[in-house]
C-alpha cells in the first residue's frame, strides 16, 4: 500500500468519523450521568472552582476540557451552555481516536492500520459514545495514546515519546478510576508478550538501544505532574491529590454493591455480538469481534518478532476478562477493550489481504467493504434514528423524549408567573432520583430537591414528583404529596393544585414524573 493511498484511506476515515459523530449533537435527551457532569461543570464555569470529589463524578479532565469549549462559545453561565458545547468534548476525542492506528503502523502494517482507522470511525459503540458527555471516550483515547507513544519509544528510544506516554497516563488517572484496570492490563500484557517471545525463541524486540533509567524517570515525572496538577485543581486544593488515591476504597465498594447494574459475565459480548429486542433491528459488531479473533490467532502463531500485536492481544484479553468478571456492568465500560479489538481487527484484516491473492483477495475486499458499510449503517441508526430508544443496545437507563414535554411545560408555568424563573419550585423524587431534570431546569433559581415529603417544606407554585411505577410507588408518593399540599398551608393561604398535564410521562424507563401547579398559575398558561 503506497503512501498516497494511505492518505486517501485516512481522509475517508476522518470524514466518516466526522459525518457520523458531529450532526445534531444536542438532539438526544441528556442521560442521567451526562446531566450530573453538566451541573458539576457549572461550578467551574461560574465560580472558577473545581474540587475533586472522591465519592462521585470521577476525575477532572472532562470538566477542564469542557471549559475550553465554553470559552470559545463565550458562555459565562451554565444556562448559556447547551448540550452541544458539552458533547463536543467526547466528540473531539472520538475523532482523534481514528489517528491512533497510524502511530502503530509499524506493528499493525499499513493495511492493518488503515483498516483499524476505518473501523474506529464506523464502530456503532464508538460513534454513539463519542456523542455522550461522560469520561469514557477521553479515557479510551488517552489509553490508546499511552500504548502508541510507548510503542514509538520502544522502537526508537527517543525520550520525548516516553514523556508523552507519561502525560497521557496522567490524563488517564485524572479521567476515571477504571484507569487502574488499563494500567494493570498494560503491565501484564507487556510481561506476557516478552515471555511469549522468549518461548518462541525471539528477543524482546528492541530496535533503538536499551531503555535508559532516566528516560523512565522523566516519563514517571510527567505522569505524576499531570495527575497532581489536575487533581489539586492547579494546586488550589492539595487534598485532591490524596483523594485521588483513597477514592479506590469507596469506588470499588460502591461498584460491587450497585445491584441495578449487575449483569452476567457474558453481557458485554451480548451487547457487542448480538442484540435484538421486540420490534427492533438486529445490532451486532460481530465483524469486529471475528476479525479481532483472527488478529489474535495470527499474532500468537504467525507474527514472529511482532511484539506490538502480541501485546495488544494480551492487553485486550486481560481487559475483557477483568471487566467481564466485575459484576457491575454498563455498556460504555466495554469501550476500552473494544478499542483493542478494533486494532487487532485491523491487523487481522491486513493479514487476510496479505495471505490471499487474485479472486480470493477480491472476495475478502468485498466482504470487508460490506462489513464496514453495515457497521456504518448501524452507527447512523444507533446515534440518530434510535438515539434514545430502548431498542438500541447502547441506550442504557436513558431518559425518554417525554422529558422535553415535561420541561417545556414547567418552563411555561414559570414564565406565566410574575416571578418568572425566580418562581419557587419543589422537586420531590423517591430516593432523590430526579436526574436529569436539574440540568433541564437549570434556568430556575429557586428549586428545592427532596427525597421524600418533609414537614419543613412549604407549598409552592410548582411541584414536581417522580418515582418508579413498580408496586405503585408513584401513586403512593402522589397521595403523600397531595395530602401535604392541602394540609400544610394555614387557612386562607391554601391554593388549589391541578396537574400541569394529564398524559403519562417518563423521565426514564418505568420512572414516571408528574407536575402540579397552582390553578391561578395554570389559567395563565
Amino acid at each position: 500500500m503506497n503512501r498516497c493511498l494511505i492518505y486517501v484511506v485516512v481522509f475517508i476515515a476522518v470524514v466518516a468519523a466526522l459525518m457520523l459523530r458531529l450532526p445534531r449533537l444536542s438532539s438526544r435527551p441528556m442521560h442521567t450521568d451526562e446531566a450530573v457532569h453538566g451541573i458539576k461543570f457549572g461550578d467551574l464555569l461560574e465560580k472558577g472552582v473545581y474540587h475533586y470529589d472522591k465519592n462521585e463524578y470521577h476525575g477532572p479532565t472532562l470538566n477542564y476540557f469542557t471549559l475550553i469549549g465554553a470559552w470559545i462559545s463565550s458562555a459565562k453561565t451554565l444556562v448559556e451552555v447547551d448540550e452541544s458545547i458539552l458533547r463536543v468534548v467526547p466528540f473531539f476525542f472520538g475523532v482523534c481516536l481514528v489517528f491512533i492506528p497510524l502511530l502503530l503502523m509499524d506493528g499493525l502494517g499499513r493495511r492493518g492500520a488503515c483498516f483499524a482507522a476505518i473501523l474506529t470511525a464506523v464502530s456503532p459503540a464508538m460513534v454513539f459514545y463519542s456523542r455522550y458527555y461522560i469520561q469514557e471516550m477521553l479515557l479510551v483515547f488517552f489509553a490508546g495514546a499511552v500504548i502508541a507513544c510507548g510503542f514509538r519509544y520502544w522502537q526508537c528510544k527517543k525520550v520525548w515519546w516516553l514523556v508523552f506516554a507519561g502525560i497521557f497516563a496522567g490524563l488517564m488517572h485524572a479521567t476515571k478510576e477504571t484507569c487502574l484496570i488499563a494500567y494493570c492490563s498494560m503491565a501484564g500484557a507487556a510481561v506476557l508478550a516478552i515471555v511469549w517471545g522468549k518461548i518462541q525463541g525471539e528477543g524482546v524486540g528492541l530496535t533503538g538501544g536499551r531503555v535508559r533509567l532516566w528516560h523512565v524517570a522523566v516519563g514517571v515525572a510527567a505522569f505524576l505532574g499531570v495527575s497532581m496538577v489536575l487533581f489539586s485543581s492547579f494546586f488550589s486544593n492539595p487534598q485532591g491529590i490524596v483523594d485521588s488515591v483513597t477514592t479506590y476504597a469507596t469506588y470499588f465498594d460502591r461498584a460491587g454493591n450497585n445491584v441495578k447494574h449487575v449483569h452476567p459475565w457474558f453481557y458485554y459480548f451480548k451487547w457487542l455480538v448480538f442484540w435484538k429486542t421486540k420490534g427492533g433491528p438486529v445490532w451486532t459488531e460481530g465483524a469486529i469481534v471475528l476479525l479481532s479473533i483472527i488478529g489474535i490467532i495470527t499474532a500468537m502463531t504467525k507474527a514472529k518478532g511482532n511484539g506490538l500485536v502480541r501485546f495488544l492481544a494480551f492487553y485486550t484479553v486481560l481487559m475483557a476478562v477483568v471487566y467481564s468478571a466485575i459484576p457491575y456492568k454498563t455498556p460504555w465500560c466495554l469501550l476500552g477493550f473494544l478499542h483493542g479489538m478494533i486494532l487487532l481487527a485491523g491487523f487481522g484484516a491486513g493479514q487476510l489481504l496479505k495471505l490471499t491473492k487474485g479472486r480470493g483477495r477480491v472476495v475478502i475486499v468485498v466482504l470487508l467493504c460490506i462489513a464496514v458499510g453495515h457497521l456504518g449503517y448501524q452507527a447512523y441508526g444507533s446515534s440518530y434514528k434510535y438515539a434514545s430508544s430502548w431498542r438500541n443496545p447502547w441506550v442504557y437507563s436513558h431518559p425518554r423524549e417525554d422529558i422535553y414535554d415535561v420541561v417545556e411545560s414547567v418552563k411555561a408555568a414559570g414564565l406565566a408567573s410574575d416571578n418568572g424563573f425566580d418562581t419557587d419550585v419543589r422537586m420531590i423524587c423517591a430516593e432523590n432520583d430526579y436526574w436529569p431534570l436539574p440540568w433541564y431546569l437549570r434556568a430556575f433559581n429557586r428549586i428545592g430537591y427532596h427525597g421524600r415529603v418533609d414537614e419543613a417544606m412549604s407549598a409552592v407554585p410548582i411541584v414536581i414528583i417522580a418515582a418508579e411505577t413498580v408496586d405503585g410507588q408513584i401513586d403512593k408518593l402522589d397521595r403523600q404529596v397531595c395530602e401535604f399540599l392541602y394540609s400544610s398551608p394555614l387557612p386562607g393561604q391554601k391554593n388549589l393544585y391541578v396537574p400541569l398535564y394529564r398524559d403519562y410521562k417518563e423521565i426514564r424507563p418505568l420512572v414516571e414524573v408528574r407536575v402540579y401547579v397552582w390553578k391561578s398559575l395554570y389559567d395563565k398558561i
